[in-house]
């Protein structure tokens, strides 16, 4: 791992609510590795970057450029460029939509760990993923090593898969994660006990296949059967937010000392509150929430939005 992953713990939530309903919440804070390249996307990347730096190649420092996608405010970008300047990897994001007159504090952040920038129209960005498309990148940026939006590869699921080497206690019924491209749901199916359930909490409004995209990731290695999505938290859609959020994360704060973004976290630890509320979990259930970091996502909030 490009960083000490011991620094991630597991930390359990107390609140009058699980003793009633007679479950426990703990969450696993993979936030806590390192402020940019953490969470799930250190994990997502592992098996990319160990591949570019282990392979010769005349670009870059000893290895590949490495090439990858995402918009204004992506998590996985930030991360991309930051890991790729440890390394002495050239990187290159494409970025969603024409470049704004002011850049977000992510993109800037990219810019400041020596990431190339090129902005695409939204429609042109639709095609990231046709090969047509794939090649017209290769001829225009020279050979590089190609990381799907998020991670979204067979190799980041893998990565994703490693994180559940930091869960010890096998006892817990329930893993439950915040969901973009699927890739770390995938990876925590791979991993998980036949017994414990994986709580999907999509972020995006409106995504039906998150079950066929994590049989692309793992093919037929995981039971679907073993998978819960809870689509009713996305606030809105993708990065959207409201005041109940906001109230609901400086509460987390206020109670647990726990910081939630608002793209991921916040959304999945909302949704696995008012499941409990709700009675989704059993009596006895023992829930673990992972923490997937992007922590670096709520600078774009106006100042003083947050307690934290």
């Amino acid at each position: 791992m490009l960083f000490d992953i011991s620094k991630a713990n597991i930390e359990e939530l107390h609140d009058d609510l699980f003793t009633e309903k007679q479950v426990s919440i703990s969450v696993l804070r993979l936030d806590k590795i390192h402020p940019l390249v953490s969470g799930n996307k250190l994990f997502k990347l592992h098996y990319f970057i160990e591949e570019a730096v282990n392979t010769n190649h005349p670009t870059g420092s000893g290895g590949k450029t490495i090439l990858t996608f995402g918009g204004a405010y992506s998590n996985h970008l930030a991360a991309t460029a930051y890991a790729c300047k440890l390394l002495q990897l050239k990187s290159i994001g494409i970025v969603r939509g024409e470049k704004p007159v002011q850049l977000s504090h992510t993109l800037q952040q990219c810019l400041q760990d020596g990431m190339q920038l090129e902005f695409i129209s939204r429609q042109e960005y639709t095609q990231k993923d046709d090969p047509a498309f794939i090649h017209k990148l290769k001829a225009t940026y020279g050979e590089c090593m190609i990381i799907p939006e998020g991670g979204y590869h067979p190799l980041g699921a893998k990565g994703a898969a490693l994180i559940m080497d930091l869960v010890k206690d096998n006892s817990y019924t329930h893993i439950c994660t915040a969901t973009g491209t699927a890739t770390t749901v995938a990876g925590i199916l791979m991993a998980a006990k036949p017994e414990q359930r994986v709580v999907s909490f999509p972020v995006l409004k409106g995504i039906t296949d998150n079950k066929i995209n994590i049989k692309q990731l793992t093919g037929e290695e995981v039971e679907l059967k073993n998978l819960m999505i809870l689509n009713n938290y996305h606030f809105g859609g993708y990065a959207k937010k409201t005041d109940q959020l906001i109230q609901f994360m400086n509460q987390c704060w206020l109670q647990h000392q726990l910081p939630l973004d608002f793209v991921y976290t916040a959304k999945m630890l909302f949704g696995t509150f008012d499941a409990v509320k709700n009675d989704t979990f059993t009596k006895g259930s023992k829930i673990l929430c992972l923490h997937t970091g992007g922590l670096q996502g709520n600078k774009s909030l106006p100042l003083n939005t947050l307690l934290f």
